[in-house]
């Protein structure tokens, strides 16, 4: 009994030995690198761009992509699962970069053109690292996987509904900087809103500018003031933290009438129907936000870092998300009507049978 006592009195020792360094070993949190290689493994990080991971578009959609991630196969924020490094200016890109490789991330996400270089720059130097962009590409580096989108097929769809839903027939586009991304939401819009204008036998105008910024929201404002004082009632904009303005400047014209006398705004990236709310004039609750072009960032991080834990990392590859597999998407918001609503489904479906061809520049570019 005495020898059958020790040995379990040892045991019991040994365990709650092996106990204490594993609850030393769970006890890292963030800022700290795990020194367990296996829990690093599936780990992700995000780099931002400027506007963060509250933009109401491709950074919090990203985000959202990253939880989604986390809560699927159990990890945690923080260095053993996920993390995002706020960039609050270009400089900060390739220091977050560093961060995160210091803190032993597997798999480290840019988000948006402007970290393009950063991206390729730090997965020539960490060569063992996993790199995505996102919103671009990077050629001929067996690390890095880019992203994009086939935003134009979903920006064709918002046109649909902009045309049929203005009474004013005249509608608006706000770009945030000229480029190939823009681009794409730029015409698709324009050649729904034209298919299906020709299909009404309406004449429908379509006033179109640049603010020059992806963050001027002072800039969005003044323009889309401009466009809905030359009667446009619909503004879909393509222009991040500008579009806030665009936003401002709807609701300061709706709360002076009544709900049913709206003008309309389009959002972009994440579903950005909340930032439509309002109360109209008499007092009603509203919203004026008639749809959003959802860019699926979140499905494409999550796709990404999918492949990664399973270890097929699809490194060197282009991928592209679109209709067939909620890349891009519209929202379907209870202003939009059953026959609006049927049109746009219509659309979608042609687009994906290839009858219709949606550009991905505007003519006069």
């Amino acid at each position: 009994m005495k020898k059958s006592f020790k040995s379990v009195l040892k045991a019991g020792l040994i365990l709650t030995t092996v106990g204490l360094l594993l609850s030393a070993c769970a006890g890292k949190k963030q800022g700290g690198a795990s020194s367990d290689s296996k829990t690093t493994k599936h780990n992700i990080a995000l780099i931002t761009a400027v506007t963060g991971v509250d933009d109401h578009s491709f950074n919090q959609s990203a985000w959202t992509g990253f939880k989604q991630y986390g809560k699927e196969h159990n990890l945690g924020r923080g260095n053993n699962g996920y993390q995002y490094f706020q960039s609050n200016g270009a400089s900060d890109f390739v220091p977050n970069i560093e961060q995160a490789v210091n803190a032993n991330f597997e798999t480290i996400f840019g988000v948006g053109y402007s970290l393009k270089d950063a991206i390729a720059q730090s997965a020539k130097k960490y060569p063992k690292k996993n790199f995505v962009i996102i919103d671009d590409w990077i050629k001929n580096q067996k690390n890095v996987v880019s992203a994009n989108f086939k935003s134009q097929d979903a920006s064709y769809l918002a046109g649909v509904i902009a045309a049929y839903t203005t009474k004013t027939n005249v509608v608006g586009f706000i770009g945030g900087i000229h480029g190939h991304i823009v681009d794409l939401f730029d015409a698709g819009f324009t050649k729904g809103v034209q298919d299906t204008a020709k299909k009404l036998h309406k004449n429908i105008k379509i006033l179109n500018q640049y603010a020059g910024s992806f963050v001027s929201s002072d800039k969005g404002r003044a323009i889309a003031q401009t466009m809905y004082a030359k009667k446009a009632d619909i503004i879909f904009h393509a222009a991040g933290k500008t579009g806030d303005g665009i936003f401002q400047a709807a609701k300061s014209i709706n709360q002076t009438k009544p709900a049913n006398k709206k003008v309309w705004v389009i959002g972009v990236d994440s579903d950005q129907s909340s930032l439509g709310e309002y109360v109209a004039k008499g007092g009603q609750k509203s919203n004026f936000t008639l749809t959003s072009v959802i860019t699926g960032v979140n499905v494409a991080v999550k796709d990404i870092a999918d492949r990664a834990y399973r270890k097929q990392f699809p490194g060197g590859k282009s991928l592209n998300y679109g209709l067939s597999n909620d890349g891009v998407a519209i929202v379907h918001n209870t202003d939009i009507p059953n026959k609006v609503w049927i049109a746009s489904q219509k659309a979608r479906t042609n687009i994906l049978k290839g009858r219709i061809k949606v550009p991905i520049h505007p003519k006069n570019k």
